[in-house]
């Protein structure tokens, strides 16, 4: 097992890598406050890891909330299905909320725990790559609105993330390429090194060789832990984590959330990113070749694959938290491994590169 630990003063909190580790008891007590807990999970992961969960906590008054499997569920209504289970089952501040499941459970339950009686306590328990490199760790919560992903939320940190690599033994292979997209995303935005190895062990990574599969999550969490330190409430830096998030958010609803995994969608929105930074004069095309390279060696989309508007999209990338008085900032490409935030690209060249992608 290997531990890494969020620096935030009083919100620090560790992360925990390693197999094995939902079956250790104190990973997960020591976290927890009062008797009261509630796990909350959807309809795939239940009848894999729910009854592993409960048989730690037998000493625990606990209930359980388990909700439809998707991103066209992680809605204000969802999130109220929580709400009321706690209300029912008169969860006091005191409780603790466990989070066991992907992207969409985490944020969810992050939202609930960030605002039910103003602030109870929650625990991390992801089970899915994308989860467990990168969704999981930092406090972002929230929810979406039909108009825009991930608009309606807080910064809420867990106590503790507990990520066991078994649990990607049941990963469907979709899913885990999903997942390498936020991998390969630390690459491009500021670890060469990374961006190398992978694409070096590409093809054992796919094969899910677990030794690495470790090394790939541990190092994703600390370059995470590392700029969220510095930046827990993206006034800055933090605002690189998003590298094709905002390509790829528009992508996801516009298309109607679902249709394209987030990761999918990431995948799309950073090669769109480094086509605008080659159009810029930033990347040779050489180097988003190597981008697009690597993506497809992930089983990852590299063009929008189903019929939309170029102006529907550009209209939802401008609904995005990155638009400060009108003006959409976007992460680009100084060079693979160097990404910055830029504010002065060239409108007509925007428009150039969306429209390529849907054209292809």
């Amino acid at each position: 097992m290997k531990k890494l630990k969020l620096e935030l003063g009083e919100n620090s909190y560790p992360i925990y890598i390693g197999s094995g580790l939902l079956s250790k008891l104190e990973l997960l007590t020591k976290y927890i406050d009062s008797k009261k807990v509630m796990i909350v999970t959807n309809e795939t992961i239940a009848p894999l890891y729910l009854a592993k969960v409960k048989s730690l906590l037998t000493d625990y008054l606990l209930k359980e909330v388990i909700l439809k499997d998707g991103e066209e569920y992680k809605t204000l209504k969802t999130a109220n299905i929580i709400f009321t289970a706690l209300l029912e089952n008169k969860f006091n501040r005191d409780c603790t909320l466990i989070a066991l499941g992907g992207g969409v459970i985490g944020d969810i339950t992050g939202f609930v725990a960030a605002s039910y009686q103003r602030g109870v306590n929650f625990i991390q328990i992801p089970t899915t790559l994308l989860a467990q490199v990168d969704s999981s760790v930092g406090g972002k919560t929230g929810v979406n609105h039909k108009l825009a992903k991930n608009m309606i939320g807080a910064f809420y940190h867990p106590k503790c993330v507990l990520i066991d690599i078994d649990t990607l033994d049941t990963l469907d292979n979709r899913q885990y390429s999903a997942g390498m997209s936020e991998v390969i995303k630390y690459g491009l935005l500021g670890n060469i090194e990374l961006l190398k190895f992978l694409q070096d062990n590409i093809d054992e990574l796919m094969l899910r060789d677990k030794s690495l599969i470790a090394k790939i999550i541990f190092q994703c969490c600390s370059d995470k832990a590392n700029i969220v330190a510095k930046d827990e409430l993206e006034k800055g830096q933090r605002a690189l984590l998003n590298l094709g998030h905002t390509f790829g958010h528009a992508i996801e609803n516009k298309l109607g959330y679902g249709v394209y995994l987030h990761g999918e969608a990431v995948a799309v929105g950073m090669l769109m990113a480094a086509r605008l930074s080659e159009l810029e004069g930033y990347l040779s095309a050489q180097e988003v070749l190597e981008v697009k390279n690597i993506l497809k060696k992930a089983n990852l989309p590299t063009k929008i694959n189903a019929k939309i508007n170029a102006k529907d999209i550009l209209l939802a990338m401008l609904v995005d938290k990155k638009v400060f008085d009108g003006n959409m900032r976007l992460i680009l490409l100084k060079s693979l491994g160097d990404a910055f935030i830029c504010s002065n690209y060239k409108k007509d060249l925007l428009d150039k590169t969306i429209n390529q992608f849907i054209a292809a």
